[in-house]
């Protein structure tokens, strides 16, 4: 009799990875170069014409200081837009429905679009470095914790681009997270300046604001220097990640706006 073929449960795991690899790859000029150039023209804007007039630390130029920012914002946005828009066009055509009935657990689920959605992110955060070594050097006084921490930024920014592209209705929506959340959070982050040097009333509302640690200690391991202590950077990243992990999960789990 014929051996019957035997079910490889990473098989469906493998092939949505897979797909959405390919998927933001064949529009690379959109998902890739677009912003590396954006993030280029930050480097010449505010690094080299403005960045020789500012003086922050004794040690450190301003463009050394802007450049950790800029890796860490293509990282988060790019991986936030990834998993945000597949699934809200997944929803809007309707395909969805198919990987509902595949045999996917919900955390395979996640995690194929989580790990496409951060190599998108690492990708475009590396050819930022890449750029800005024409720019300037870094130090990169902590190599591993500057690793592990854009590791942590991409896998927050992709669960909550799950959970952005299940909860929105339309295209507008997902662009209202990026344009009224997303950036105004980078941007008051420390992005181009540091906290320690803001009002006190300002800086009490930097605590609040979870990207400023993550912007924090991304910018010590590489720097040395940061606002907050290295320990509590990451432990305030890591529990955003567990709690974003565990709402997309959730959802996943329970179909909601997927079934429909």
């Amino acid at each position: 009799m014929p051996k019957t073929m035997e079910f490889n449960p990473i098989l469906p795991f493998y092939t949505l990875l897979k797909r959405e690899i390919l998927r933001f790859l064949s529009v690379a000029a959109q998902t890739m170069v677009t912003p590396v150039i954006t993030a280029s023209l930050y480097l010449l804007i505010f690094g080299v014409s403005l960045g020789s007039r500012i003086d922050l630390f004794p040690d450190i130029t301003y463009i050394q200081f802007v450049v950790p920012g800029l890796i860490l914002m293509g990282a988060v946005n790019n991986a936030f837009a990834n998993t945000s828009s597949s699934i809200f066009f997944s929803r809007y055509i309707g395909n969805i429905v198919d990987l509902l009935v595949t045999p996917l657990t919900s955390a395979q689920f996640i995690f194929a679009y989580t790990l496409a959605a951060m190599v998108r992110g690492l990708t475009v955060g590396l050819c930022v470095w890449l750029v800005s070594i024409f720019f300037t050097s870094m130090p990169w006084v902590n190599p591993g914790a500057a690793i592990a921490m854009i590791l942590l930024s991409s896998f927050l920014f992709a669960e909550f681009g799950i959970i952005a592209g299940i909860y929105s209705n339309t295209f507008d929506n997902i662009a209202m997270f990026t344009n009224f959340l997303i950036m105004p959070l980078i941007y008051t982050g420390g992005l181009f300046f540091p906290v320690s040097q803001l009002p006190p009333v300002w800086q009490i509302v930097s605590h609040f604001n979870p990207l400023t640690y993550f912007i924090d200690g991304f910018r010590q391991a590489i720097l040395g220097q940061g606002d907050y202590a290295l320990w509590l950077d990451f432990s305030v990243a890591s529990a955003f990640s567990l709690v974003f992990f565990a709402w997309a999960w959730w959802i996943t789990k329970t179909g909601y706006k997927l079934r429909t």
